[in-house]
């Protein structure tokens, strides 16, 4: 399975620490959140993994390299000025990702869940893997009924930024900027969409509050 790893971000809730260096390479516990994802990803059994760029790219292509450091094959996928949001963005990367269902990982969580590598149910389109709602969230963004992401009036589970997805999930859609939260919803709502929950250790570090919890 590749790996792609969504880090094209401005990080504009973790200013001032992201006006002069990208969300992805934010440390955690002496180590950047890129490093610890592609370090988990090499445990995990995965060899490629394509990094999308944006915000101070080429600051991530300094550190990463070709990856080998990690044990990986480092593919990068560069935006420019063009930063094209979680569905475009995995759109434009496309071509480095195969014909198999991938792994896609948001560069600004941390977690030490294990990762969903096996396989997709025939039916369905992706897998996500959610947590429990975050105190600091007003509403979840899914619930899970019977293996099944569902789209219902109070969701207690949010997104946790990893997921499975087949190519074919994007067959309909054209280049450009857009959000994946609209095909999720409708992939929720056709019941496309598997489902599991991780109650470990999960942090969306989206602020330099919740940066400085994970650093004590």
């Amino acid at each position: 399975m590749i790996a792609m790893i969504l880090a094209a971000g401005r990080g504009e809730r973790l200013r001032p620490i992201t006006a002069s260096v990208p969300k992805a390479l934010v440390e955690v516990q002496g180590r950047s959140l890129l490093e610890h994802h592609l370090l988990a990803l090499a445990s995990a059994g995965i060899e490629t993994v394509v990094i999308n760029l944006g915000w101070f790219g080429d600051k991530i292509v300094e550190k990463i390299g070709s990856g080998a450091a990690y044990g990986l094959n480092v593919i990068y996928s560069p935006e420019g000025d063009n930063i094209l949001e979680t569905g475009g963005g995995i759109h434009r990367a496309l071509p480095m990702l195969g014909a198999d269902p991938f792994l896609v990982v948001n560069a600004d969580i941390y977690s030490d869940m294990p990762l969903p590598l096996e396989d997709l149910p025939a039916e369905c389109i992706g897998h996500l893997v959610l947590v429990p709602k975050p105190d600091y969230r007003p509403t979840g963004d899914f619930s899970l009924l019977d293996g099944r992401v569902r789209n219902v009036s109070h969701p207690e589970l949010t997104f946790s930024g990893i997921a499975v997805y087949r190519p074919e999930f994007f067959a309909d859609c054209t280049s450009g900027r857009f959000s994946l939260v609209p095909m999720l919803r409708a992939a929720a709502d056709a019941g496309t969409l598997s489902g599991s929950v991780y109650a470990g250790q999960w942090q969306d570090v989206g602020t330099p509050d919740r940066l400085a919890e994970l650093n004590v």
